[in-house]
This record gives C-alpha cells, sequence and structure tokens, in this order.
C-alpha cells in the first residue's frame, strides 16, 4: 500500500510556485568566494564549482582553483563533472514521469515489467514474503545487495548488468530494512521496457532535452571532453597537496563508452544541475515547461520507511529528518543528493533555494568541508534577510 505523505510535504503541495517571501541578494553571498579560495588553499579541493539559486533565478555562479593543476587549467564556470550518485534522483523524476503516464506503477511486483524480479530469491534460496516493487528500488529497501567490483564493470550493457543483480540474492525481505546500494540501477532498466527506448535517450527525451541540460550526458563526446574536471586525491608520498586520481567513467577517448549508469553515470556542470532542482524546487516545472506533478515531486522528496521506521531517503533523494541530517546546513524537510566524489545539489523548499557544489575528490580528507561552509553561508544569508523583513 502506497504510504501516505508526511504533513512536512502535504503542506508543501499547497505552497504557490516557488517561494518569494524571503529574497536573497547576490551581495550576501559574496563570502562564498574566499571561503572556496581558502579550501582550495587548504587542499581540500583542486577547484570548485559553486551556484545558488532563488525561484529559479541564478545569484551566485562562480569557479575557483584548477581543473587541472599539472597543465594550469583554471576552473570554469562550465567545467563538466561526473556527478555519481546525483543521478539517482534524475533516475527517480525519469521514473516518476512513466508514474504519471500510466505506463508504470510504484507499488504494484516490479516483476510485472521486469520478470527476472519474481525469480529473486533470498540467502537461504526461498523467496521473499512479497514481491519487490518500484518503491522498493528506489528506496534502497529492496534488499538488492551491493555486487562485488568485477573485470566487466561498465562494459556490460545495462539490461546485462541489471539481470546479475537480480541473480544476486537478496540481503534482506523486501520494505524490512534499508541498504545503500543498486536497486536504482533494476529502475532504470525498468524505465528501458516500459518505455521502450535506450536508457539515456528517454533521460534526453524525458528531463535533459525539455529543461535544456545540454552539458548532461553519460558518455561525453570530444567536443565536451576537454571541459572535464580531473578528479583528485591525496599525494600518495604524504606531502602536501593533491594529485590527479583515477576516475572509472572517464574512459581513454569518446569511442570507448561506459555503461550506462542509471545509479550514478551522469556527467553535468552546475548550471545544468541547477536547472533541474530549480524545476524540482518549483513542484515539477521551470520556465512554463512541466517535467513533473507536484504530487509526483512531493512522493519522491519525503522520507520513506523501512521497517516501519523512518530513513532518510525517498525515492531517488535523500531527506534531512530532525536529529538525523544529510546536509548538516541544511534546514530539516530539505532534500537533495550527493556524488561519490563529493559533489553535492541540495534544496531548500521551504525558500525556494537551490545549492550546487562540484568539485572531483577522491579519498580527500576534509572534502566535506567546503560544501558544509557554503551551504552555512547560503543559509546565513536566507536567516539574515528573514531577520532585516
Amino acid at each position: 500500500m502506497q504510504r501516505a505523505l508526511p504533513l512536512l510535504f502535504s503542506a508543501l503541495l499547497a505552497l504557490p510556485a516557488f517561494a518569494r517571501e524571503i529574497p536573497l541578494s547576490a551581495e550576501k553571498l559574496t563570502a562564498i568566494r574566499p571561503a572556496m579560495e581558502e579550501a582550495v588553499a587548504k587542499h581540500q579541493a583542486a577547484g570548485i564549482v559553486t551556484l545558488v539559486m532563488q525561484n529559479g533565478k541564478v545569484l551566485h555562479h562562480e569557479a575557483v582553483g584548477f581543473a587541472d593543476i599539472a597543465k594550469g587549467r583554471a576552473m570554469e564556470k562550465d567545467a563538466l563533472f561526473w556527478i555519481a550518485s546525483m543521478t539517482k534522483s534524475v533516475n527517480a523524476t525519469a521514473v516518476m514521469t512513466l508514474v504519471e503516464a500510466g505506463k508504470l506503477a510504484l507499488d504494484e511486483p516490479a516483476s510485472k515489467w521486469l520478470p527476472e524480479l519474481g525469480k529473486a530469491t533470498l540467502a537461504n534460496g526461498q523467496p521473499p514474503a512479497r514481491p519487490i516493487t518500484l518503491r522498493d528500488l528506489l528506496s534502497h529497501t529492496a534488499g538488492i545487495a551491493t555486487p562485488k567490483r568485477a573485470p566487466s564493470d561498465g562494459a556490460e550493457t545495462l539490461k546485462h548488468y541489471a539481470a546479475s543483480l537480480v541473480k544476486t540474492p537478496l540481503a534482506f525481505e523486501p520494505g524490512s530494512a534499508y541498504e545503500y546500494g543498486f536497486g536504482p540501477t533494476i529502475a532504470g532498466r525498468i524505465i528501458e521496457i516500459a518505455s521502450g527506448m535506450n536508457y539515456d535517450a528517454y533521460i534526453a527525451k524525458a528531463i535533459t532535452g525539455p529543461l535544456g541540460m545540454k552539458d548532461t550526458m553519460f558518455n561525453p563526446p570530444d567536443a565536451w571532453r576537454a571541459r572535464i574536471a580531473r578528479t583528485y586525491k591525496p599525494n600518495d608520498d604524504g606531502s602536501p597537496g593533491l594529485e590527479a586520481a583515477y576516475n572509472p567513467f572517464v574512459t581513454s577517448d569518446a569511442s570507448i563508452k561506459h555503461m550506462v549508469e542509471p545509479s550514478g553515470g551522469l556527467f553535468s556542470t552546475a548550471a545544468d544541475m541547477g536547472r533541474f532542482y530549480a524545476m524540482i524546487a518549483n513542484r515539477g516545472e521551470l520556465d512554463g515547461v512541466r517535467i513533473l506533478s507536484a504530487k509526483s515531486v512531493a512522493e519522491m522528496t519525503h522520507a520513506h520507511q523501512a521497517g516501519g521506521k523512518d530513513v532518510n531517503y525517498g525515492l531517488g533523494w535523500q531527506v534531512n529528518l530532525p536529529g538525523h541530517p544529510v546536509c548538516s546546513a541544511m534546514p530539516v524537510g530539505s532534500f537533495g543528493h550527493g556524488g561519490a566524489f563529493a559533489t553535492n545539489g541540495w534544496i531548500d523548499p521551504q525558500q525556494g533555494i537551490v545549492t550546487v557544489f562540484m568539485v572531483q575528490n577522491v579519498l580527500v580528507p576534509g572534502s566535506g568541508a567546503p560544501k558544509d561552509a557554503f551551504q552555512k553561508i547560503v543559509e546565513q544569508a536566507a536567516a539574515n534577510a528573514t531577520a532585516s523583513r
């Protein structure tokens, strides 16, 4: 049975498009750049791009540091980043477009579209007590185990990779627990089946194309590759500084393509992701283009449950719960998603604020500190705006 929306999100449905009560100004955000430059000086990142929007308007968009240290290539505002698990929010939005079209349903057995799911078993070889649903897959409550690394990673088709995930015994009964994993990848395969299109083509048709997100894609061609920010890690010899690191999604050349990965394969820019989040913040519509209904946005972005308890995850979206925030600088009820290499996008729906933070870090100590500093400046600016009214 579909869970009732929490009161907070029912109230959100009643809000007018965009919250206009507490306007920010670009002047209130001038502290962001020096804070990010300080983070680069501390080797918490090689380079950073930050973006702030409110009510669909860009108030701040800046770049500091380097996209390529060795070549002296400065970070630019249109730098391309592997956004990793931020992809999950785009994936869930695509699922919801098909739910609204009547081609999918969140709470019916997902085996209706992917029959292999009906053969899934627990570790003891027994079938689960109830079928896996799309809601389970998108909220990481399906019991889909995290797969072991394999030489074929990235080389298979989405169809074959999803089939391998389904064959692995379930880690727990569907709906009984939460374990962050690859359920969204299987949901992405179901998008292909329900739409009759390749996954990346459907994402372009349903989301990135209508929103004008021309720099968001799974395998950047040559014309885009020069804009990819290099990934960095701490120096191996322990000396201060950063050195270039391996990124499995950046192939040796554009003709060698990584598997389209619904759980974390997109490349994008701060500006493009800002448009996506602004659409969500505006309850599914931006610049006269409606992607989803307000009801579907609320359904994705409220905290779901596992084993009868709230978890700080919705359908493809992380959610700040009281006493258990994902983004400590952002308020309760806000939502977004981070990525494996420290990228982050977050929405404060009550104030119509969008923050996008782009870096390419792996295993960098203090990597989250610049993001926290950035978001704290934004929220403080909002608080000051409120106090001055």
